[in-house]
């Protein structure tokens, strides 16, 4: 199914539940769907004729990592891209369903994103060799193998920096009461929690300050009401800001914060519109995004683009990167002024202790072994909730 610019924005919404399309080769069908993007970009593009997304659960407008990654390959490609959405469920059986069609829809390039399609890369890379793969959130380990496929390349962050910016940045504003929701327990989103819970402790070891963090992992990436009622339990009892890491969980936590005039902090890109948008059309008393723990996603995707269209592939052939402040602004927080809602942190404090990180004087641990919490001081209490 393909859809034309008039129609994008309306049925990209619906992108996770849509029409079942054939499995384009194979047995068996999918309730994936496919968009295609055109928007104006870069149109020196003759090194690469058409660019797919193969999204993680859920849609591509979920303003959060999907959207990130789908607008960084429009802006890039124009109209030269197509997306592909899964199921909530996200089956094997679909993700492998979505590159074959992508790859029989004459992508050249396949951008996979989150460790759930570690398998598929693997399956994928053998399957179309003359195919240039690129996992985001993916590692060798999650596509089973000691070295990369020659058509693979894979883009990773380090999370726990920029949830220890949030979470120092959070208690130095002078919350003392925080929640962490993740999304599910993976690897990823283990490093934002785990950062974000060494970052406020720092701070709050600086303040001299006791805090309290209630960690809770729902299950899902998406918001639903039983996680929507457990926020308002903590916002009613007095949490005063929640790090809500998962894609569309957010909305559960914005749900409810907004109940008892609480904060939230968004991940991996800058949520702070999806707290105007709300102001605007009169949904939201107020913006509950105080800031948001960024990945630079567009950047290395853009990078990686135009070093395959530039005739570069060996430099990213079977290649595993990851991503931190030492290799350059990949990290960090929002800090427009229509995006910083701190009350009395400064963008001069966060500078010094972003710099701090990227030069190596602070090492933030970037354990993803959830059995395995993070040391903190008698100054912070953390509530782990199974």
């Amino acid at each position: 199914m393909k859809i034309s610019r008039r129609r994008f924005m309306a049925v990209a919404g619906a992108a996770a539940v849509a029409s079942v399309l054939s499995a384009c080769g194979g047995s068996g069908s999918t309730s994936s769907a496919a968009g295609t993007s055109a928007a104006s970009g870069n149109t020196e593009t003759a090194g690469i004729q058409k660019v797919a997304l193969c999204c993680n659960t859920g849609s591509v407008d979920d303003e959060s990592f999907n959207q990130s990654c789908w607008e960084a390959i429009q802006e890039y490609m124009g109209e030269n891209c197509e997306y592909y959405s899964l199921s909530m469920e996200g089956s094997q059986e679909e993700r492998e369903t979505v590159v074959r069609q992508a790859v029989n829809d004459g992508a050249d390039v396949v951008v996979c994103v989150s460790y759930q399609y570690g398998e598929t890369l693997m399956w994928a890379a053998d399957r179309y060799q003359d195919t240039k793969f690129i996992g985001v959130d993916v590692t060798k380990e999650d596509v089973g193998m000691d070295t990369l496929p020659e058509n693979c390349y894979c883009i990773n962050f380090k999370e726990e920096q920029a949830g220890y910016l949030a979470g120092y940045a959070v208690v130095k504003d002078g919350k003392t009461k925080l929640g962490f929701l993740g999304g599910t327990a993976v690897p990823a989103v283990i490093r934002y929690g785990y950062g974000f819970v060494q970052g406020a402790d720092a701070a709050a070891q600086e303040l001299g300050a006791a805090i309290d963090i209630n960690y809770f992992y729902a299950g899902q990436f998406y918001g639903d009401a039983n996680i929507t009622s457990r926020m308002e339990g903590w916002y009613s009892n007095g949490t005063q800001a929640v790090f809500a890491c998962g894609g569309g969980v957010y909305t559960s936590a914005v749900e409810a914060a907004l109940k008892d005039d609480g904060y939230v902090i968004g991940v991996d890109v800058d949520q702070n519109y999806v707290g105007v948008n709300g102001v605007e059309n009169g949904s939201y008393a107020y913006n509950p995004f105080i800031t948001s723990a960024m990945k630079n996603l567009g950047t290395a995707i853009h990078d990686s683009l135009d070093k395959i269209n530039h005739g570069e592939w060996d430099a990213l052939a079977g290649v595993e990167d990851k991503f931190g402040l030492e290799d350059g602004d990949y990290i960090g927080l929002p800090t427009a002024d229509s995006s910083w809602n701190f009350e009395t942190f400064t963008v001069d404090a966060y500078t010094e202790v972003k710099n701090k990180i990227a030069s190596g004087e602070i090492v933030v641990d970037d354990s993803s072994d959830d059995s395995v919490k993070p040391a903190v001081s008698e100054f912070t209490n953390v509530t782990y909730i199974q």
